[in-house]
């Protein structure tokens, strides 16, 4: 979901802030016309944050008399002084700072002009740029040469820009400028500057590379959008209403987010879909319920059972857009938006934490009736189980999932490696499966071992660190013992632009420089157990010594006939470990996760504190009737804690 700016600002490659005047205020910026919200009596009000003039004397004012469209209809308006001269303008500051390197960027911005100030209708020449925000130096620019005037409809001006160097840091503005001698006394309205990078597999209005390709090489199974909190809005009217992120971004109204600030919508339900076929994973959609966050707790807004209906319908129509063909309503605005394929949904996750709500029980039902009768094949999640026991309990039908998410201390995770050994028994869930939707490790153990919210600093966990791998990575290990229970398991928040944060920890953290992307150590927990996933769980048999402090799990790829051996050493000392496989392997390779200290974390001055490394694995016997393989856990030189995956391979025949 979009929080921390990981949509607007983060794995969405639009590079302008605030590009069409929608609303916000965004802190953190150096050197810009607006710090503080022009409108704080209505918060999310349209506002200039992320731009500023050049040139003396000209003025910027927000404009409402000249809409780009319905959906976008505040402006900016510029007005140049009777006696401009020279260089004159406006420019973005972007997501604090634009990285600039060598490679195609695209620009695009919609403009009109104002008859009464231009009476003349002379053309003029329009030069975008990229430039120093402390040298002035430009790294590339293109000019449109005798732009001519419009005064009723906006036209868009797109243009690509090539710069042939590397700027030195971000601090980098984007700039509009006209010859002032060409434009004095003239009044321009602008909507939609917009400025993409080369995207992540070339989509168009795609994913910002650095970010997904961090994605990508974790090798994932599933992304469920659109959240998260996100999805349900701070009132039912702010909600995330699917189709108002489709078609044109001129047709893209924008919303109050549910994370303090404006989404643009840019990242929308289409762009979700083509995110999950860019990288083949599966789209677990999440469809609104009827339950939106006006107040945290149990009086958010809830539909009542009576208008229950028309949110059944907005999802029906949400799966017709996804699944459907030309012959329905939604699937032909699919193919007009340019995919004729049809998507494939699995999995549908009905609400979010719907713990919060006591009226989940009936918006429940009706969701799911409703759903499953159109949808039979579909797996539906439900959001809440248990955690309101208080109120009720939520009887999730056979074969379907529970969403389950948990952040807590390290020894809560090591304590309930075990949690779904006996869950589907236990809980007389035997045909539920789980989905361990968010999770992470969000301060050190306390004595009381509760999680305090307020994130306190001396114990809250800003960054992950080994501490976190290791206690996220064993919980992870209960999951892989029990795929019968735990089907899926994805780690949250996954993003975090450091300039604004809403929630630490995070997965992966980044600025406006691609190369300051910092991978987590638990980025590199999920990546090397994403690396050595098997296809089957295996049996593992202690003949000495028992669960902790080592944690295993063991897994076969049927394809590659290779074993696949997991282990975590919670002790702050090596542990020799005796491995008997009843096939004969001839070849071993091992990776470990280990560093100098349990608080180690990687930052943008050390990215690799906490990252995999080779394992030294000896065989002490292979033969034709079994395989023997023995090494000190950990296997590297550091005296703490580590993870180890071990792949057994080439198979004696």
């Amino acid at each position: 979901q979009d929080i921390n700016h990981s949509g607007d600002g983060g794995i969405y490659a639009e590079m302008i802030a605030n590009r069409a005047f929608q609303g916000d205020t965004l802190d953190g910026y150096v050197g810009t016309y607006v710090t503080e919200s022009e409108n704080p009596i209505v918060p999310f009000d349209p506002v200039m944050t992320a731009w500023a003039p050049i040139g003396e004397g000209v003025r910027m004012t927000l404009d409402v008399l000249h809409p780009l469209s319905d959906a976008l209809r505040t402006s900016l308006q510029i007005d140049f002084p009777l006696n401009a001269t020279g260089e004159v303008g406006f420019q973005n500051f972007g997501w604090w700072g634009f990285d600039v390197h060598p490679q195609q960027y695209n620009a695009s911005l919609f403009y009109l002009n104002n008859y009464p100030r231009d009476t003349q209708g002379n053309a003029s020449d329009i030069t975008v740029s990229f430039r120093s925000n402390v040298t002035g130096e430009t790294w590339a620019s293109s000019t449109f040469k005798n732009v001519t005037p419009t005064y009723i409809d906006f036209k868009q001006l797109e243009t690509t820009l090539h710069p042939n160097v590397t700027a030195p840091d971000a601090n980098n503005t984007f700039a509009i400028t006209f010859d002032g001698a060409q434009v004095a006394g003239q009044t321009f309205y602008f909507n939609l500057v917009s400025v993409f990078p080369e995207t992540f597999k070339g989509y168009k209005n795609g994913l910002r590379p650095d970010i997904a390709q961090g994605f990508y090489d974790l090798n994932p199974q599933f992304l469920r959008f659109p959240g998260g909190n996100n999805l349900e809005g701070y009132s039912p009217a702010q909600r995330w209403k699917w189709w108002e992120t489709l078609g044109p971004l001129q047709d893209r109204p924008g919303r109050v987010g549910d994370w303090n600030y404006y989404n643009t919508q840019g990242l929308g339900l289409l762009e979700y879909l083509e995110w999950t076929e860019a990288m083949e994973i599966e789209p677990v959609l999440a469809v609104y319920a009827g339950f939106s966050l006006d107040v945290y707790g149990q009086n958010g807004a809830s539909y009542p059972p009576e208008q229950m209906p028309e949110i059944l319908q907005e999802a029906l129509d949400e799966l017709e857009y996804c699944m459907g063909d030309n012959s329905t309503k939604w699937g032909a605005r699919r193919i007009a938006d340019g995919h004729p394929e049809p998507f494939k949904i699995k999995f549908v996750e009905i609400g979010n934490e719907d713990w919060f709500s006591v009226t989940y029980p009936y918006r429940f039902q009706i969701m799911y009736d409703g759903l499953k009768k159109a949808y039979p094949d579909i797996t539906y999640i439900s959001t809440a189980f248990n955690e309101n026991a208080a109120h009720y309990n939520i009887s999730i039908p056979e074969g379907n999932m529970w969403d389950w998410h948990g952040y807590q201390e390290p020894s809560w995770f090591l304590s309930n490696f075990n949690l779904w050994d006996d869950w589907q028994q236990e809980t007389n869930n035997t045909n539920v499966t789980v989905l361990l939707g968010e999770y992470s490790v969000i301060q050190i153990d306390t004595p009381s071992g509760v999680v305090n919210y307020s994130y306190p600093i001396d114990v809250h966990v800003q960054y992950p660190r080994l501490l976190s791998a290791i206690a996220e990575g064993v919980y992870a290990l209960g999951a892989e013992r029990n795929p019968h229970t735990v089907r899926m398991s994805s780690y949250a928040p996954s993003l975090q632009n450091r300039n604004f944060t809403n929630w630490t920890p995070d997965m992966i953290s980044y600025d406006a420089l691609h190369e300051n992307t910092v991978l987590s150590a638990s980025y590199w927990q999920q990546w090397l157990f994403a690396h050595y996933r098997g296809t089957e769980t295996l049996p593992v048999t202690a003949t000495e010594g028992q669960i902790n402090p080592l944690f295993w799990a063991a897994s076969i790829d049927e394809e590659k006939n290779a074993v696949y051996l997991k282990v975590i050493n919670t002790l702050n000392s090596t542990v020799p470990l005796s491995v008997n496989i009843p096939s004969a392997y001839s070849g071993v390779n091992g990776t470990s996760i280990t560093a100098s200290d349990l608080n180690s974390y990687n930052y943008v001055g050390n990215k690799t504190e906490v990252i995999p490394r080779p394992a030294e694995i000896e065989s002490s016997a292979s033969s034709e009737n079994g395989s023997a393989w023995s090494w000190d856990v950990p296997s590297t030189v550091s005296p703490f804690c580590s993870l180890t995956c071990v792949e057994y391979h080439e198979m004696i025949a």
